[in-house]
C-alpha cells in the first residue's frame, strides 16, 4: 500500500494516552527511542497493542484460509489502521472489506488494490466516483439486496462516462437480520435486475451469519446462501467466476464446512471469508465465541489489546475507581476484564475476582473482593470485549513488545 496521501505522523498534545507536552515528535523517532510503557512517555489510560499477538493472529487466519481454499478479505473497518491493513495484505489477503463509502475512499487513498464493500452503495456521488476509479484500475465489489438499489445505481451512472462495470454481489439475509434478500427467489429477482442494467455486473452472492443464535441456524443459513449461488448459476445470471462471501469472526468454522470445496459445477468458485475482529481478538465476546474452541487443532488466537488505567480512588471497602470510562473502552459487548495489577513498585500480580461493574465517561467502578488490596496509583491492565468498538476511541496507540517496550505507533483513520 502507498501512504503518500498521509502527512508524516507525529505525536503531540493531541495524541490521547501519550505524554507529549513538548514540540511534536515523529512517530518513527518516538518508536525508535525504546520507551518503556511505564517510563513516562504515556499517561493513563492508554490502549496498547501487543505486536507478537497481532503477528500470531494474522498468520493464524492466513493459514486457516489457505488450508480451506478460501480467499481472505478481512474486515478493515475493525481497525481502520493502515499498518494492520498492510500486515493483512502482506500475509496474502485477497482484498480488504469495508462498510461505508468513506471507508472505501480511505482505502483508495491508502492504495489498497481491491476492496469488498460489505454494504449497499446508493449515494450517487460515491457511485459516480467509484465508476471513475474503476476505469483507472481500482477493483471493488459491493452488495445489492433490492431492485430499488439496482435502479439507484443505474440512475447515478446514466450520464457517467466510462466502461468498467460496477461489480456487485446480491446479499442474502435472514428474517430479523440487518440487510439482505430474505429468500432465494428475491435473490434471483435482484440478479435479473442487475442483468438488465448497463454497466453493472453480477459476480456472485454474499451474506453475514454473525447475527444468528446458534450453529443450527448458521448452518441452515449458509446452505441457503449456497443454494442461492447454485440457482444463479443454473439461470446463467453469473459469469464463469463466481464469488460467494460470508464469515464474521464467530462462525468461520461452519463457513468452511458449508462453503468449502468445489461445489459449483462449471464455474470457478471463489469463497471469500471476511472475518475482522480476529486481528486483535479480545478477552470477552470473541474469547468466548471464537470458532477455535470447536476446532482447536486448527489454531488459536491471542488477545492483543491491553487497556492500562490507574486506580484514582479507593473510597470504600470493595470498591476502587479507575481512570477509564466509555471514552476509552468498548462496552457494547461486555465490560473490560481486569487481568493484572502493576504496583507503584513495578511488581505485577495477576488478579482474580475483580470485575468492572459499570463505566461513566471517564471512570470505571472496579469491584474488589475481600482480601485483595489496590491502592491509588496502582495500574490495572484490562482486556477488552469487542475490538470493533475499541479502536475507534483511539487515534494513536503504542505498539509494545512482550517486555512492554514501545516499538511502534499504530494510527487509526475513522
Amino acid at each position: 500500500m502507498r501512504h503518500d496521501q498521509l502527512d508524516e505522523p507525529a505525536l503531540d498534545w493531541r495524541a490521547k494516552g501519550f505524554w507529549q507536552p513538548d514540540p511534536p515528535v515523529p512517530d518513527a523517532v518516538f518508536a525508535a527511542a525504546g520507551h518503556s510503557l511505564f517510563g513516562g512517555a504515556v499517561t493513563w489510560p492508554v490502549l496498547a497493542v501487543r505486536r507478537s499477538a497481532v503477528a500470531h493472529n494474522v498468520a493464524t487466519m492466513a493459514d486457516f484460509c489457505t488450508r480451506h481454499g478460501f480467499s481472505f478479505a478481512p474486515h478493515g473497518k475493525t481497525t481502520m489502521a493502515p499498518s494492520l491493513l498492510d500486515a493483512q495484505l502482506a500475509a496474502g489477503a485477497w482484498a480488504i472489506t469495508m462498510a461505508t463509502a468513506s471507508q472505501l475512499l480511505a482505502c483508495r487513498a491508502l492504495g489498497v488494490p481491491r476492496v469488498l464493500l460489505a454494504n449497499e452503495l446508493l449515494d450517487p456521488t460515491p457511485l459516480r466516483w467509484l465508476a471513475g476509479e474503476l476505469d483507472r484500475g481500482f477493483e471493488a465489489y459491493f452488495f445489492v439486496d433490492s431492485v430499488a438499489g439496482v435502479e439507484a445505481i443505474a440512475t447515478a451512472l446514466a450520464d457517467q462516462p466510462g466502461e468498467a462495470p460496477l461489480r456487485v454481489l446480491v446479499e442474502l439475509g435472514f428474517p430479523g437480520g440487518r440487510a439482505g434478500c430474505r429468500t432465494v427467489e428475491q435473490v434471483v429477482e435482484v440478479a435479473e435486475a442487475v442483468a438488465a442494467t448497463p454497466r453493472v455486473r453480477l459476480d456472485g452472492v454474499a451474506g453475514y451469519e454473525g447475527g444468528l443464535p446458534d450453529d443450527a441456524a448458521v448452518t441452515a443459513y449458509l446452505r441457503r446462501l449456497r443454494a442461492a449461488a447454485t440457482e444463479l448459476a443454473r439461470r446463467r445470471l453469473v459469469g464463469p467466476e463466481v464469488l460467494v462471501s460470508a464469515g464474521g469472526s464467530a462462525w468461520f468454522d461452519l463457513v468452511a464446512e458449508e462453503l468449502g470445496g468445489d461445489w459449483l459445477a462449471g464455474h470457478d468458485l471463489r469463497v471469500v471469508l471476511r472475518s475482522g475482529a480476529y486481528v486483535t481478538h479480545d478477552h470477552g465476546f470473541y474469547a468466548e465465541h471464537t470458532p477455535f474452541h470447536r476446532i482447536p487443532g486448527e489454531g488459536g488466537l491471542d488477545a492483543a489489546l491491553e487497556l492500562w488505567a490507574q486506580v484514582t480512588s479507593t473510597p470504600e471497602p470493595g470498591l476502587a475507581i479507575v481512570g477509564m470510562g466509555k471514552r476509552d473502552a468498548s462496552y457494547d459487548e461486555g465490560l473490560p476484564v481486569p487481568l493484572r495489577v502493576r504496583r507503584r513498585s513495578g511488581e505485577v500480580h495477576a488478579v482474580e475476582g475483580m470485575s468492572v461493574d459499570r463505566l461513566n465517561d471517564h471512570h470505571g467502578y472496579l469491584a474488589v473482593p475481600p482480601g485483595v488490596e489496590v491502592h491509588p496509583g496502582d495500574l490495572v491492565c484490562f482486556g477488552i470485549s469487542h475490538p470493533c468498538t475499541a479502536f475507534d476511541k483511539w487515534r494513536a496507540m503504542p505498539v509494545v513488545d512482550d517486555d512492554h517496550v514501545i516499538v511502534d505507533v499504530l494510527r487509526t483513520y475513522f
